[in-house]
């Protein structure tokens, strides 16, 4: 794993680490789980919403698209919310009605949750195991680490399903459940399924007091944020600090009137659609013009885009009444935009404060806007940063949240109210969001003139004009993302299905190849047809990664081993492979079992057996230069390594420099010609340029286990053929070494 991926790995076990045992009181109560098997991926609190603060991304954000390109680096979401409330409730800790009361967990954590929000249970359920992927006899999935699954249901709608129970001080018990799908067409939106039953229940201790619930609301806010990869910390990267928390997102929420005539229209995309997105509109903080800013792109080196995505949510189902579980189309009631940082949102807000808990209740049953919040803008307004302090209940200056409501319910104890809505993200693909950067970021630059094609297959000069017509084309991406969650929904769940992954996927380095092999368990579903296999060069699930297709077969040459015989030595391979069908069940549209059931996380090496002569022993690059990364290991990853080769199987390490002191050792003992060293010295420092000394030093006799031929040629000093490929070097019990035998190579170093 290269020291990216590390960083990586590590800022995901800090997150849970602090999300477990960090904030300010009760956290002992606080879990956590993970859905990360398809292109949308997140972790879920146990208290009911992810709370601003608490997540792993830069920035303390989460839920990432297109997770295939970084977890941590594609994150969407700054804080969310749950709230709950009702009018007229009889209050046992006051013991008088009140007006109003409203409680619920997020925007922000706050002393009163504990009071309001009580933990009940949460697990993972999954329809099968996740596959044993291993590389060089190690573990090598994130899903070792994620997929923490508490019980499996081979009849489970969906791959993989949080269940989620909390009960309120308001009485109200809420069974959250969240499902993925790891299929190619629906895994990149989540379903959310709320039951909320009047139980009576009003705290920690279970106790219950039983009465009828008046107008009740709930209610969800969203501050999506889509900084994404183009912050890697504060001020790191080229995107502004502002967009890490959503100042200039724009939200665009249709469907609230039923009458309208697309909504009725069977042959419209919005075809009873009710639904929000979300999406980064240009940032006044930003060294870009305006028009220029559209998906905010990398202006100084490689254009790449880190806002090119659409998000947001579109409603599934919503209980007419307790007694009535149609669908109401009218629902969510409330789809007003709202201030991220108003005080009724960022205050640690008492239950028992009748004044906040109006506003708060306010908020929660507004009605609709005349105009969504992006219409507003776009009418009144250039950049979203305009509208701070106009009206402090829409935004106060830190941006503006979604919310929607649905309501008024009255539950009568033992009523039951139930949500179902889907949450998605789509937008560019990664190819195409490179190949539009780059052409745009070329002419931005007057470094380049390349051909501007538009979405419609026209040509435009304008780069401007053109990067953001291909953002744009997000917004059909999106819808098309809530169509699929609409289907899946109504349909009952019955997706078409992709075959299974393989139920092991193991890869080994060798000498001459790379050795992947699998299991056969797919090979007996309906359609069976063979598999794919993909391989990245360097990094995995980064920005960076660029995923190749190195093998196929299909059903009638299907095979469960292949040798990948490109691979280079010095350079560091990651895979993963898919079940494939046949497209029958599929209107004839192949499909693929999920890439993230095997992709691997540990690196792969094209490794040379050991050599027979110390005189064999290399350091490349040598001299190594950083100015020729590029020409050398590659500039985006392992660019500072440096490998020793020839080596014999068993020997010590040691570098030093000129003047003698060491600087780095190991001990290399499994049995390959190779080492790779990441220019590091013992304490992490490192190495400056100058001129250094490898050592290498023979640790015990070895012998020939056999007759031990040379499998390429061999020189002297000056370049004498003295063996010939096949010669025969040592006989079988020959010693080919001697403990103590020892060789030095000079190399320099260039930085």
């Amino acid at each position: 794993m290269n020291l990216k991926n590390q960083i990586k790995t590590l800022i995901l076990l800090f997150a849970g680490f602090f999300l477990l045992i960090g904030s300010r009181e009760n956290l002992s109560a606080q879990e956590w789980k993970w859905l990360r098997i398809g292109e949308i991926q997140c972790y879920f609190s146990n208290r009911g919403t992810e709370v601003e603060g608490e997540g792993y991304g830069n920035n303390t954000n989460f839920l990432s698209w297109p997770s295939q390109y970084g977890t941590v680096e594609q994150t969407t979401m700054r804080q969310t919310c749950m709230w709950i409330g009702c009018r007229n409730f009889y209050d046992t800790r006051l013991g008088r009605e009140m007006s109003v009361k409203v409680v619920g967990v997020g925007p922000r954590d706050a002393e009163e949750r504990k009071n309001m929000i009580f933990e009940n249970e949460m697990k993972l359920i999954g329809k099968y195991s996740a596959p044993v992927v291993e590389v060089d006899g190690e573990l090598a999935s994130d899903l070792s680490l994620y997929d923490e699954v508490d019980e499996y249901d081979p009849d489970l709608p969906c791959d993989r399903m949080i269940v989620i129970k909390i009960n309120t001080s308001i009485g109200i018990s809420v069974t959250k459940k969240i499902m993925a799908f790891s299929q190619s067409d629906h895994n990149n939106y989540f379903i959310y399924d709320y039951t909320f039953k009047n139980t009576g229940i009003i705290n920690r201790d279970g106790d219950r007091h039983e009465q009828s619930l008046d107008g009740v609301y709930f209610y969800f806010a969203y501050r999506y944020a889509f900084s994404g990869e183009s912050l890697t910390g504060y001020s790191e990267g080229w995107g502004s600090n502002t967009s890490s928390w959503g100042a200039n997102t724009l939200n665009h929420a249709f469907g609230s009137n039923p009458l309208a005539a697309r909504f009725n229209d069977p042959d419209s995309p919005y075809y009873q659609m009710r639904a929000f997105y979300a999406y980064y509109s240009p940032d006044d903080e930003r060294p870009v013009a305006y028009e220029g800013d559209w998906g905010c792109p990398n202006q100084d080196e490689d254009g790449v885009m880190s806002g090119a995505k659409f998000a947001g949510n579109v409603t599934l189902h919503a209980d007419t009444d307790v007694d009535n579980q149609g669908d109401d189309i009218y629902q969510p009631i409330t789809t007003w935009y709202v201030s991220s940082d108003e005080s009724v949102w960022s205050s640690d807000v008492s239950q028992i404060d009748e004044i906040y808990m109006q506003q708060r209740y306010e908020f929660m049953s507004e009605g609709h806007p005349e105009k969504s919040h992006a219409e507003m803008i776009a009418e009144n307004y250039l950049y979203t940063q305009e509208y701070e302090e106009v009206d402090s209940k829409r935004n106060v200056g830190g941006g503006t949240s979604q919310g929607q409501g649905y309501g008024p319910y009255d539950l009568a104890p033992g009523d039951s109210v139930r949500i179902v809505f889907a949450q998605g993200i789509s937008g560019l693909c990664r190819e195409k969001n490179r190949e539009v950067g780059w052409n745009w970021v070329q002419h931005y630059n007057a470094k380049g003139n390349p051909e501007l094609m538009m979405p419609d297959k026209s040509i435009t000069s304008d780069h401007n004009e053109y990067k953001k017509a291909w953002v744009f084309t997000g917004i059909d991406s999106v819808i098309k993302t809530y169509r699929n969650a609409m289907n899946n929904y109504q349909s009952g769940y019955s997706l078409p299905e992709a075959p299974p992954p393989p139920d092991r996927f193991t890869v080994t380095s060798g000498g001459d190849r790379i050795r992947l092999s699998w299991a056969d368990n797919a090979i007996s579903t309906a359609g069976f047809d063979g598999y794919v296999v993909y391989r990245t060069e360097g990094n995995v699930l980064d920005p960076d990664a660029v995923y190749k297709k190195v093998f196929e077969c299909n059903a009638s040459n299907a095979v469960h081993t292949w040798d990948d015989t490109s691979a280079a030595r010095g350079f560091h391979y990651f895979y993963y492979i898919q079940s494939k069908n046949d497209g029958s069940n599929n209107g004839g549209t192949p499909l693929y079992s999920g890439l993230f059931w095997t992709v691997t996380n540990k690196s792969a090496n094209l490794r040379r057996r050991a050599e027979s002569f110390l005189s064999e022993v290399r350091v490349v690059p040598n001299p190594y230069d950083i100015r020729s990364r590029m020409f050398q290991f590659g500039e985006n990853s392992y660019y500072d390594q440096i490998v020793f080769y020839g080596l014999p199987p068993q020997c010590k390490l040691k570098v030093y420099t000129e003047r003698g002191d060491l600087i780095w050792e190991r001990e290399h003992t499994d049995g390959s010609g190779d080492e790779i060293w990441n220019s590091l010295t013992s304490s992490r420092q490192i190495i400056v340029s100058g001129i250094y000394l490898l050592y290498v030093e023979v640790t015990e006799n070895i012998y020939a286990e056999s007759d031990t031929y040379a499998w390429h040629k061999m020189y002297d000093k000056n370049r004498k053929l003295i063996y010939d490929k096949g010669d025969l070097l040592y006989k079988d019990g020959e010693q080919i070494y001697k403990a103590g035998e020892q060789v030095i190579r000079k190399f320099v170093v260039i930085r």
